[in-house]
């Protein structure tokens, strides 16, 4: 008798063992329990830890709460001013309610990867390419809500949408460095006109100023000669004014010998100055023509 209550009782241990075993589940922190019993939902969702289901009767189902990142596989579209491009994104939603995920849509990463890239070639064919270049936030947010606003009825919020490449063809791509080109080149040279007409304007107060200083204009002249001889490998070509030169001339005849230059001895001949071309053709005998007889 004891033996067999003994039996008995190992028996008993194994199956609460074998039950507890299969009743026994354990929910992560980031991870919530959906159960369904004979089919049908339990309303309450299992939290974080350890938690009981009945065997065999009950079945959980674990659902992951985290930021899901799904990269969109690039859409290829034309856009409103008639440009091909080649548009990817990446996608960052989580689940917010586990039963709805569950219930409600059949895969729910599926259609959300479905939905973004079916907003994403939307927003490809209402954009022109400049805002798909320059206002990507805007149409991050016009593409969040376009994913969002069905995700909700899926347990599912869209926390962000970002916009990763634009990819243009090679002929868009040199016209628009050509027209980039284009407008340096027009803004450099309205920049240059500018600094010329800012240069003339001082050129002109400058020479107003050495008009009334004559000796200004010749230091001027000569800074630029020291300027342009601190250069050892170039040939400074210096312009001389002629008046100057006549100036010199008038004085080196009209001024009395300087007081340290040398004389001639005494009795020596003196030199004679010699005629001017117009001294000589006074001088010159003239000749009168015979009358013919």
């Amino acid at each position: 008798m004891v033996e067999e209550l003994v039996t008995a009782g190992v028996a008993l241990a194994s199956v609460g063992t074998v039950y507890v075993m299969s009743a026994a589940r354990v929910v992560k922190q980031y991870e919530r329990g959906v159960v369904f019993r004979l089919g049908r939902l339990r309303p309450t969702v299992r939290e974080p830890g350890f938690t009981m289901i009945v065997p065999f009767v009950d079945r959980l189902q674990k659902v992951n709460m985290q930021i899901v990142t799904m990269p969109v596989p690039a859409q290829e579209g034309i856009t409103r001013d008639n440009v091909t491009v080649r548009v990817d994104a990446v996608v960052y939603f989580k689940v917010t309610s586990a039963a709805d995920a569950i219930v409600r849509v059949e895969d729910y990463r599926f259609a959300v990867s479905q939905m973004a890239q079916t907003s994403l070639r939307s927003i490809i064919g209402k954009s022109e390419l400049d805002d798909l270049l320059a206002n990507r936030e805007k149409l991050n947010e016009g593409l969040e809500l376009m994913i969002d606003s069905p995700a909700v009825e899926w347990g599912v919020t869209i926390d962000r949408v970002e916009i990763k490449d634009v990819s243009l063809p090679e002929t868009m791509k040199r016209s628009m460095a050509r027209q980039a080109e284009a407008d340096r080149e027009r803004r450099a040279r309205v920049i240059n006109a500018d600094a010329e007409l800012q240069a003339s304007k001082k050129l002109a107060e400058a020479a107003q100023q050495m008009s009334e200083q004559p000796a200004a204009l010749q230091l001027r002249l000569l800074q630029t000669v020291v300027a342009v001889a601190a250069e050892k490998n170039s040939t400074l070509v210096l312009p001389f004014p002629v008046e100057l030169l006549r100036f010199l001339e008038r004085a080196q005849q009209g001024a009395p010998p300087a007081p340290g230059a040398l004389q001639p001895p005494h009795g020596a001949p003196q030199p004679q100055p010699q005629p001017q071309p117009q001294e000589i053709a006074e001088s010159a005998p003239r000749q009168v023509p015979e009358r013919e007889s």
